[in-house]
């Protein structure tokens, strides 16, 4: 069971992949290039204040309250699956229910917690649960591998450093 889940979000990571890269290229011009090294354009550009008064951001970071790749992947990653929510201040992102084609009787939810400024390993928390439906056609909770989890972390930090690698080049 674990297992086909695991290949449905492989999948949809590659293919989500292809697809954003593809808009990137499609969309990025000379004019917001010059914007993005400016600082301008950005929600909050590259100056905030804090409590010490102003101070440089950390290259990698924008006016969102977590890292920008670590947020980005997420997204990218889980991009087949519909959201419920998502907050980048609090770098919480909250999916509604998704069944995959092959099996309407189940479905997956996902909470994406990213917790830090910089790109790290513990730096974001998925919380994965699984359902299915009975005879009855109600909903029961089902167990979820751990090792599912940590794969889909490891596959949203891998797409967080492919970003990170794509804006130093």
């Amino acid at each position: 069971m674990n297992l086909r889940l695991l290949s449905i979000l492989a999948l949809a990571t590659s293919l989500s992949g292809c697809a954003s890269e593809l808009t990137e290229e499609a969309l990025e011009t000379s004019d917001t290039e010059e914007r993005r090294n400016k600082g301008m354009g950005k929600f909050l550009g590259h100056d905030t204040l804090h409590f010490g008064g102003p101070s440089k951001r950390e290259p990698e970071e924008t006016g969102l309250g977590v890292n920008s790749h670590l947020w980005r992947a997420a997204l990218d990653t889980i991009s087949f699956m519909p959201i419920a929510s998502a907050d980048p201040f609090g770098g919480v992102i909250i999916t509604d229910w998704y069944s995959p084609p092959q099996n309407t009787k189940e479905r997956f939810k996902m909470n994406i917690f990213i917790l830090d400024r910089q790109l790290r390993s513990d730096g974001i928390k998925v919380s994965l649960f699984r359902q299915e439906q009975n005879a009855m056609g109600q909903w029961v909770d089902q167990t979820i591998d751990a090792q599912t989890t940590l794969d889909l972390e490891n596959t949203i930090l891998k797409r967080a450093r492919h970003f990170r690698k794509k804006t130093l080049k």
